[in-house]
């Protein structure tokens, strides 16, 4: 049997930036990649679902804010509720954490200005969907172009998330200010993840680094062992 392309949603909002580049790098890497409009209150038939980077409704309020009340959030809860792969990119990761779908809070960078380029990242974890292509302790080049990307837990939620390895990757040198560096965290069942850096920016190496498709790659696949598995 042929293996099926998997269905990967990519949620619009207005405002979004990045929403084309995600498409594009999810279909060269073998998935069907179709839009999906922030007014949606359903999803249609996917296999994963992608929350890409940009300014959605204008970052007024907070970066987040407004989008995590969007009716297409309701559904993507419902869909990771069931198991359904979720991926947050930049402005996505915002999204996932004001709507309590990750942990912890992304606040205005350290340096109160906007960072916009290549950083090294070290992978944390393997065993996860996002992340399979991978090797513990890898180091990846991805770039990163964000001014609320500083992600900050307190005592106690950072103690919990480090015991239960919700840490997926790092930054190998200082970005933003984020708590011990951290670029990326999963949730605690592990099929939801966000991450600041824009791996769909980094899946052909004229652009300087392929890295990021180790990551949209682990998502196609596992969200094709999804598709195949409801075959």
């Amino acid at each position: 049997m042929t293996s099926p392309q998997p269905r990967i949603g990519v949620l619009r909002f207005p405002g979004t930036c990045d929403d084309r580049d995600a498409l594009w790098a999810l279909a060269a890497l073998d998935a069907e990649a179709i839009f999906v409009w922030h007014t949606e209150t359903r999803l249609p038939d996917l296999d994963a679902v992608v929350l890409p980077g940009g300014f959605s409704y204008g970052d007024y309020l907070r970066c987040g804010a407004i989008a995590r009340f969007a009716p297409a959030l309701e559904a993507v809860a419902a869909f990771a509720a069931e198991g359904g792969l979720v991926l947050g990119i930049c402005n996505g990761f915002q999204i996932l954490c004001e709507a309590g779908l990750l942990p912890g809070v992304l606040r205005r960078n350290e340096s109160l200005s906007f960072v916009c380029r290549d950083v090294p990242l070290v992978v944390e974890r393997t065993d996860t969907p996002f992340t399979s292509r991978c090797d513990e302790g890898e180091r990846l080049t991805i770039p990163v172009k964000h001014g609320e990307g500083c992600w900050f837990a307190d005592d106690a939620l950072y103690d919990e998330l480090e015991a239960n390895r919700q840490i997926v990757l790092r930054y190998a040198e200082p970005v933003n200010g984020s708590r011990n560096d951290v670029a990326g965290v999963v949730n605690e069942r592990g099929n939801v993840m966000g991450l600041m850096p824009h791996p769909e920016h980094a899946v052909d190496p004229l652009l300087g680094s392929a890295d990021g498709a180790l990551i949209l790659s682990s998502l196609v696949e596992a969200a094709r062992d999804r598709a195949l598995a409801a075959v």
